[in-house]
């Protein structure tokens, strides 16, 4: 059986009240939903910073490796053991090749966008987590929920901007919002066999795998060329970081370990209903990030749907408030 860090804090008998645990175990796992999504946004600086002169896999490799060396360094000194040990294998490599679409489409939107625009879009993954929830883990929500939904899909049509020039870089990002959603699922399926520590470990791992597969194939740079600003990112050749940049690679494997332990204890831990709306945490740094590192703002149109958007999670919160206290 893998081992996992216990929760209890040293000197809480075995006696302690249910509703109490449950209270606690409803804390953590908002804390670490809040912790790993502001984590997370530090990835997408990072991301967005070597979007511009590297190749996409050429990145994800070296995170992936950085993100494995925190894993097992992390298991060590938490005392776990036989990380690798699983009794979900295909599971695994399912919800690891979701993974991988996931964040390919995400950076490949994300090179063509502004920063706060993909996050934006990408929230509408909560959202999708509450159908998912139903449909796949049986939870239950209601209308209001459902109409938070619908109102946070408008939003996502908003950021498209169907009246002007419309935005593929956008539907890829919503692409990964979808994977995003389905993984985070699949990770509350896990909590009663895995822990947060061997889910992450395969995940960086898949990671090393196919992007050194991909560096075999297109590294060189036979495809490259291309003026879109994604396909440039995913055919670029391989080329030797210069030295500035090598805090931007450690930092986006340092927050993808990092942030991929919190949000997996989020799910495991909670329903997914109630943990994604907590991810919108990182939606005010987004927007900091682009205007600080890269001059870019919403405009008028960008505000309005991520009004929507954001609005709809933070009201899926408070319904989700409003019934646990049964009013």
């Amino acid at each position: 059986m893998t081992r996992e860090i216990s929760l209890k804090p040293i000197g809480v008998v075995a006696e302690t009240p249910v509703v109490e645990r449950t209270s606690r175990h409803v804390f953590l796992g908002i804390a670490a939903a809040m912790c790993g999504s502001a984590v997370f946004s530090l990835n997408d600086l990072c991301i967005k910073h070597l979007s511009g002169a590297y190749a996409l896999h050429q990145v994800i490799l070296v995170r992936a490796f950085v993100g494995v060396a925190f894993i097992l360094g992390f298991a060590a000194v938490s005392g776990q053991r036989r990380i690798w040990y699983t009794k979900r294998p295909w599971m695994h490599l399912l919800r690891s090749s979701i993974v991988m679409i996931s964040n390919a489409t995400y950076f490949l939107g994300l090179a063509a966008l502004p920063l706060a625009d993909a996050a934006a879009i990408g929230f509408v993954a909560p959202l999708l987590l509450t159908m998912l929830s139903v449909l796949i883990l049986r939870e239950k929500v209601g209308w209001h929920r459902w109409g938070a939904v619908v109102v946070g899909l408008i939003g996502v049509v908003v950021m498209l901007r169907p009246e002007g020039q419309f935005r593929w870089a956008a539907v890829l990002v919503l692409i990964s919002a979808l994977c995003y959603a389905t993984t985070q699922t699949m990770t509350r399926m896990f909590r009663d066999t895995e822990s947060a520590v061997t889910i992450n470990f395969y995940t960086q791992v898949a990671f090393v795998v196919v992007s050194s597969s991909m560096g075999l194939f297109v590294g060189d740079g036979h495809l490259a060329g291309s003026p879109d600003a994604s396909l440039a990112f995913l055919f670029r050749p391989w080329i030797l970081p210069v030295e500035g940049d090598w805090i931007y690679f450690l930092g986006t494997g340092l927050a993808v370990a990092i942030g991929g332990l919190l949000m997996s204890q989020a799910y495991r831990m909670n329903e997914a209903a109630l943990v994604a709306p907590f991810e919108y945490t990182s939606m005010p740094l987004a927007i900091l990030w682009g205007f600080v590192f890269f001059g870019t703002f919403p405009d008028l149109q960008g505000w309005v749907g991520i009004a929507l958007i954001i609005g709809a999670g933070l009201y899926t919160l408070w319904r989700e408030t409003v019934r646990r206290h049964g009013r």
